[in-house]
């Protein structure tokens, strides 16, 4: 039995076979679409959720499985002061598969001890989002073709940000890929990001602070919002929310073939002007973000 709670628990071999089901769902989906008759998912979610947590349950209905779970903390047990460990104990008995979000980092690690079936992170805290780094993967590899040799650029939020903590970590193992991180002083990466994953591994990378210096030389621009349920203080968010927002105009400094992708929810860092241009891409990153989850499944269950 495997979990996915990071995005490394997958070498690099078995990712690329993931995205290649993971295309194969998308070119095919009547050939999957009763892989999963008789089998449960579980949605944990312990924090909201809109795309994540519909895009689970789209893919565990477009295989065939049924879903049962619940949306919140207060609509769950937790509420009574119930553990992560109680929870999943009672959980793993009714379902084959189980995605938990939850706002403490580790918090999924903890209910993979105790459980009885596979467990995927769907989120904890700023820590990682594996399965959201699985879908930036695949957009990116069905856009350019390759997950090797181009320029990313990281935008916003890249304190809290847990996709962007997880897509650094998983796009150092293929060759050829520059960082360009885009933030405030305040929103910088982690030292851990920068100290274990970058520098520990001789990546190329640079730090910057305006979005117009750099946007020439993207291949793909990642854009990120100012989360507001990790701050502490509220005048903190408000003067660094509105630091990053991508227009028309910056958008003509970039190349041609540039493509933006974001994880959503977006606040306002891209304009709604922006989604016409053929190169935002962001949804759909959210349409392939169901694919992978179905992959993903398929694969923790022995299905595919």
């Amino acid at each position: 039995m495997r979990h996915l709670l990071n995005p490394l628990d997958f070498s690099v071999e078995e990712t690329n076979r993931l995205l290649d089901l993971a295309r194969d769902i998308k070119d095919h989906p009547d050939q999957y679409a009763h892989k999963c008759d008789g089998k449960r998912l579980a949605t944990l979610f312990y924090e909201p959720s809109t795309r994540t947590r519909l895009s689970f349950e789209a893919a565990m209905m477009n295989l065939g499985g049924t879903v049962l779970g619940f949306s919140s903390a207060q609509s769950s047990s937790a509420s009574k002061g119930e553990s992560v460990a109680d929870t999943i104990r009672v959980v793993s008995c009714y379902a084959n598969i189980v995605a938990m979000r939850h706002p403490k980092e580790g918090a999924p690690a903890v209910a993979a001890q105790f459980s009885k079936v596979p467990v995927i992170n769907a989120g904890d805290g700023g820590h990682q989002h594996p399965t959201q780094t699985l879908a930036d993967m695949m957009t990116i590899r069905e856009l350019r073709g390759s997950l090797e040799n181009f320029t990313i650029g990281l935008c916003g939020d890249l304190k809290f940000g847990r996709t962007v903590h997880s897509l650094i970590s998983s796009l150092i193992r293929y060759p050829g890929v520059k960082f360009v991180l885009i933030s405030p002083p305040e929103l910088r990466i982690p030292d851990s990001i920068r100290e274990d994953v970058l520098n520990a591994h001789n990546i190329e990378y640079k730090e910057v602070e305006k979005l117009e210096d750099v946007i020439p030389e993207l291949d793909i621009l990642y854009m990120t919002r100012v989360q507001k349920e990790r701050f502490f203080n509220e005048d903190d968010y408000l003067r660094m929310k509105d630091f990053y927002i991508l227009t028309e105009s910056k958008l003509a400094l970039a190349k041609k073939d540039m493509y933006i992708l974001h994880p959503l929810p977006r606040v306002n860092e891209i304009s709604v002007e922006v989604d016409k241009d053929p190169r935002a891409q962001y949804f759909t990153q959210v349409q392939y973000a169901v694919y992978v989850r179905e992959a993903l499944i398929l694969t923790l269950l022995g299905l595919a």
